[in-house]
């Protein structure tokens, strides 16, 4: 039985993942804000009950990526923390800027 030496990951696999994340997250916020629309001022009940489960699943997808990517320790646990205080979207969002600065700051040095 052969060990794989444990390395860090590279940055393809990091922007990948943040990729996919990012996507995940700019999709629900922009659901969140059609929902938000529907419930206060449209107040169609129809719709809220529609896309209130859709959006349910879009934060729990970013819990498990972000939840993933902490597991691969591809970030932290503060990730998928920041995602569950913020209500999914904007954390997501404010994770994923946070990572590519840093990303940014380690390719230049």
């Amino acid at each position: 039985m052969s060990s794989v030496p444990t390395t860090a990951p590279a940055p393809p696999d990091l922007r990948r993942q943040l990729n996919i994340t990012l996507a995940v997250g700019l999709a629900d916020g922009l659901l969140l804000v059609v929902l938000v629309y529907f419930a206060f001022i449209n107040r169609s009940d129809t719709a809220v009950h529609i896309l209130g489960p859709i959006h349910g699943l879009g934060f729990l997808a970013l819990l498990l990526l972000t939840g993933n990517g902490a597991l691969q320790k591809l970030w932290g646990w503060w990730f998928p923390a920041l995602v569950i205080v913020t209500g999914g979207p904007i954390g997501s969002i404010i994770g994923d800027l946070v990572l590519r600065r840093g990303l940014g700051e380690a390719e230049r040095t």
